[in-house]
């Protein structure tokens, strides 16, 4: 790996710090404000919806340039959003903005590397780019959750009489340095020496071509198998978020800035899977890792039994380690067959739009059942207290874990199962399933 793949990797690295820092300033900011607690779900879903909605353009955008040149221009869609929360915009449509700008970053990133790399070094390549983001979610989730949380609130609060700034405010402060400090990297990004494809706008022809590119990649066996298991695991991942931050507070009785230790502990996890992956795994035996996907599905189940919060950090660890084992060479077997059948633009496109829309369905339901289905509860409420609230039937955080766990094994197994029958009867490239 040369120095122009450091650079890729290091823009990367402070884009995704910043969005993930973001995302726990503004879900400070809806508390700051006492929004309503489905809104927090929506934070997410808003920023998702990008994703799926610009997806036939997003491809096509990140083949008419080099892509450098476009991460560029989608880093400063994302400081737009982000001064947008600091000046005043509700977060939920600041952070939409953001949402657009990643939503469109992401062709480009994924797409430069495999224009850059030879295809053999691509799990080694996605193991870099995967420990990179990881960490990023790490730093980005201990230094939001930090930069929001009491004690830097009471800090400001004895240091700024005069200018009367929240800690939610100070924090995306910090976090406009970041966006700042990748469009630097961005600009050192070397150009490829690629045939670049024109940009059409008319939205019938983005349509056409995009809907033949989706159907290209699911009729693929190796495509669409690896592509149902990329699509589970993202939208598993973001509804993750969100159950252990509440299943921290209402099981183990924690706030919110220890909680958010968790989830980093997760992407740990999620970095050392990913690591050993890359080491370890070569493209041609990307399939042979699909059943840690069930054995992660599992141990969410075991979270109902662990009420302490050191065995808490060792299940989030192996629960991340288990994620980003199994899905670092199917990403990466994906990005080979997408860039094969039609660019790398496009296939990368083709990814986020099901991989997203997995994100939304699995997000939704997760805001649906918290909106209908739980009764609030004090920030320090114990899992014996979330019991005596719930009335009748299951208590809300059962339910939500159990079925969770459930959704994520019963869909791997049926991945698995298809999979293996394609196999069995030889279905080539290209061949209707």
């Amino acid at each position: 790996m040369d120095r122009g793949f450091f650079r890729i990797l290091g823009a990367q690295f402070f884009s995704a710090l910043a969005d993930n820092a973001l995302f726990f300033a503004a879900f400070a900011l809806l508390k700051e404000r006492q929004a309503p607690e489905w809104h927090l779900s929506m934070l997410l879903w808003c920023f998702t919806v990008s994703y799926v909605v610009i997806a036939p353009y997003a491809g096509s955008f990140a083949d008419s340039m080099h892509k450098g040149q476009a991460m560029m221009l989608c880093n400063g869609i994302k400081l737009i959003g982000c001064l947008g929360m600091l000046f005043g915009l509700p977060p939920i449509l600041a952070y939409a903005i953001v949402g657009f700008g990643a939503a469109a970053y992401s062709p480009a990133k994924y797409g430069i590397i495999t224009e850059y790399l030879p295809h053999e070094k691509l799990v080694e390549a996605n193991g870099w780019l995967e420990g990179a983001t990881v960490f990023a979610i790490i730093l980005g989730t201990i230094i939001g959750g930090y930069l929001s949380g009491e004690s830097v609130k009471n800090w400001l609060e004895s240091n700024t009489h005069q200018y009367q700034i929240g800690s939610a405010q100070f924090a995306i402060v910090i976090i406009t340095l970041f966006y700042i400090l990748a469009a630097i990297i961005n600009s050192q990004i070397p150009k490829l020496n690629t045939r670049l494809k024109p940009f059409h706008l008319n939205p019938i022809h983005q349509a056409k071509e995009f809907s033949w590119c989706l159907k290209r990649l699911w009729r693929d066996p190796q495509g669409q198998a690896s592509l149902a298991i990329t699509t589970l695991f993202w939208g598993a991942g973001a509804t993750m978020r969100l159950v252990v931050l509440n299943w921290a507070i209402l099981w183990l009785a924690i706030d919110l800035e220890t909680a958010t230790r968790l989830i980093a502990i997760v992407a740990v996890g999620i970095a050392i899977g990913a690591v050993i992956a890359g080491r370890w795994i070569p493209l041609t035996k990307a399939f042979s890792v699909m059943p840690a996907g069930i054995g992660m599905g599992m141990l969410v189940i075991c979270m109902l039994w662990v009420n302490q919060i050191s065995v808490a950090a060792l299940l989030m660890l192996l629960i991340g380690a288990l994620s980003g084992f199994f899905v670092v060479p199917l990403n990466a077997i994906l990005q080979h067959r997408g860039h094969q059948l039609m660019g790398a633009g496009h296939s990368i496109a083709v990814q986020n739009f099901n991989e997203n829309l997995g994100i939304l369905i699995m997000v939704g339901i997760h805001a649906l059942m918290v909106k209908y289905f739980s009764t609030p509860l004090p920030a320090n409420s114990s899992a014996l207290l979330e019991i005596q609230y719930a009335a009748h039937g299951i208590p809300p955080m059962h339910s939500i874990i159990v079925g969770f766990g459930l959704v994520v094994v019963v869909c791997m197994a049926t991945i698995m199962l298809r999979y293996h029958c394609q196999l069995k009867h030889q279905i080539m490239p290209g061949d209707k399933i």
